[in-house]
């Protein structure tokens, strides 16, 4: 052991608390992404009573290892108490004066956690890391003030990422607002010279509307339905090998996780090792490319949805992986129109009703996306669409986000660079 870690069992205790009475229905799972979440489970007819507390400021961990994404579902409750599976383990820190719950939380988000974890996982079919190995987990622990100092800082980095995501979301809204407001309500302007606040909408003003037979409805006059092909044309991403991935490199290899509505992102990626080929360029996504999971879970949990849409904002250009596929506009003025489209709830149902697979494993096609049925405005409509909605887009804050993901993940690994009081050094 290096002289200034120490071993996690002395400062932690098992919690092993069972729902006597079934008292607590609040049944949670874990996320490989380290936070709980609803469970799958059917509770139905099932005695909750066999499953475990976990009260707030205790740990909950799957000691299942298999399968998971390399890494290890371990969470802190910061909520109210919950119940989770009887395969979970729970514990807690002895004495928060001496560790810090939220400063051993930051250890476990490590990446060279989770590797940790898997390397010393055991089993034939199924692997585990049970209490035994968390036990065993060496860290530094530096004075309590230096805990909540670090913890402090995270957490600042943390909060800022939170309201830059929220600001990002309201701008997404707001955006889905103005589509809903134009290409459902028809309340775009009667005037397309006068848009602004207040200014009379078609619908209200007594435009004629037609009857549609594609969409079953009445539609403005002048304006049309068609395939969202008339739109777009897709661009499927390349099965990459392992042995193309590497931890640096010139481009970013996006995968699905990547697609995180209403953005996507590099946080985390991995990278193609080598130069870049005539056969990548039709795969490169540069700022303002429309990306959609192919593959993913039938529900919508976070990072594994099918269908999902994400927008890349950032000047690095990056590369895209298997089972995601790219939108490319036949004309500019499409672009937003055909963000906005494919990534509103409705269009989502659509897709989703039409996958293929189990709820595990869903599966949209190419065709799926083409063969949606779209409003079709005029261009001069959606050239003004265009001009009023990049404004909202360009306000989001993507690249002060991917420069505090960077910072977080920094503060992360500076944690074995702790300075330990003497009283703390063997």
């Amino acid at each position: 052991m290096r002289s200034n870690y120490k071993r996690l069992k002395d400062y932690i205790e098992p919690c092993n608390e069972k729902n006597e009475g079934n008292n607590n229905k609040l049944l949670q799972g874990i996320s490989n992404q380290k936070f709980f979440q609803k469970a799958k489970t059917n509770t139905i007819g099932i005695d909750l009573s066999k499953y475990r507390i976990v009260r707030t400021g205790q740990f909950a961990f799957n000691r299942a290892t298999t399968r998971n994404g390399d890494k290890i579902s371990i969470a802190l409750r910061q909520e109210e108490n919950c119940i989770v599976s009887p395969s979970y383990r729970i514990f807690k820190s002895k004495d928060e004066n001496v560790l810090n719950s939220e400063y051993l939380m930051m250890w476990f988000r490590r990446p060279e956690f989770d590797r940790y974890a898997r390397f010393k996982s055991h089993g034939s079919a199924h692997e585990f890391f049970d209490w035994d190995e968390m036990c065993e987990v060496e860290l530094p622990i530096p004075s309590i003030a230096k805990q909540r100092a670090i913890v402090k800082e995270y957490s600042t980095v943390v909060n800022r990422i939170k309201l830059n995501e929220q600001l990002n979301q309201k701008l997404e809204e707001t955006a889905q607002a103005l589509y809903k407001h134009w290409f459902v309500d028809f309340e775009f302007p009667a005037n397309l010279n006068d848009t602004l606040s207040g200014a009379e909408g078609y619908k209200s003003s007594g435009g004629k509307k037609v009857w549609n037979a594609e969409l079953d409805k009445e539609i403005p006059d002048g304006w049309g339905a068609g395939e969202f092909s008339h739109f777009i044309e897709i661009i499927n991403g390349y099965a990459f090998k392992a042995d193309d991935f590497s931890e640096k490199g010139d481009f970013p290899i996006l995968k699905i996780k990547n697609v995180q509505p209403p953005i996507v992102s590099i946080d985390s990626s991995s990278y193609y090792k080598y130069d870049l080929s005539e056969k990548l360029k039709r795969v490169v996504i540069r700022a303002g490319d429309v990306l959609v999971t192919m593959t993913g879970s039938g529900a919508n949990q976070l990072n594994s949805a099918v269908g999902q849409v994400g927008k890349y904002y950032f000047k690095k250009p990056s590369l895209l992986n298997q089972r995601i596929c790219k939108l490319n506009c036949k004309e500019n003025c499409y672009s937003e129109f055909a963000y906005l489209f494919i990534s509103r709830q409705e269009t989502q149902s659509d897709l989703l009703a039409g996958s293929t697979g189990s709820a595990n494993q869903a599966n949209i096609s190419p065709d799926q996306i083409r063969n949606l049925i779209s409003i079709i405005p005029p261009l001069d409509i959606l050239d003004k669409f265009q001009e009023i909605s990049i404004i909202i887009s360009s306000t989001k804050r993507v690249q002060q986000q991917e420069q505090l993901l960077k910072l977080k993940d920094l503060l992360l690994s500076k944690m074995t660079k702790v300075e330990l009081e003497k009283e703390f050094i063997n």
